[in-house]
């Protein structure tokens, strides 16, 4: 028995019907949140409204579907990445060892 089998991998397991229940969740907050004023405040008991009513329905829409991000429009737009250092690693000073003195111009 696999005891780290993910259930989201598994053949029979099927995101269908909670992509639907998660997707109409998403719609119903947005929909309070917009039309209620109360559904944008706070409450003692469940905390900053918008925050379960809109955020964490998304969020967990998200995560249904294994945090990708979104595509990126045009190769273009890009902004070009930052190459790492080609250079040796600085090393450590042995604890023994004496520091240098840096000599002050004048």
């Amino acid at each position: 028995m696999n005891l780290h089998r993910n259930d989201a991998t598994h053949p029979d397991a099927d995101p269908i019907p909670l992509d639907d229940l998660l997707r109409h969740a998403v719609a119903i907050g947005a929909v309070l949140v917009l039309l209620l004023p109360a559904a944008r405040g706070f409450s003692d008991t469940f905390g900053w409204m918008p925050l379960w009513l809109l955020a964490m329905p998304l969020c967990a829409w998200w995560a249904l579907h294994r945090f990708r991000l979104p595509a990126k429009e045009h190769a273009s737009d890009a902004q070009p990445r930052m190459r790492r250092r080609s250079g040796e690693q600085a090393r450590r000073r042995r604890p023994g060892s004496p520091r240098r003195k840096h000599s002050q111009a004048a």
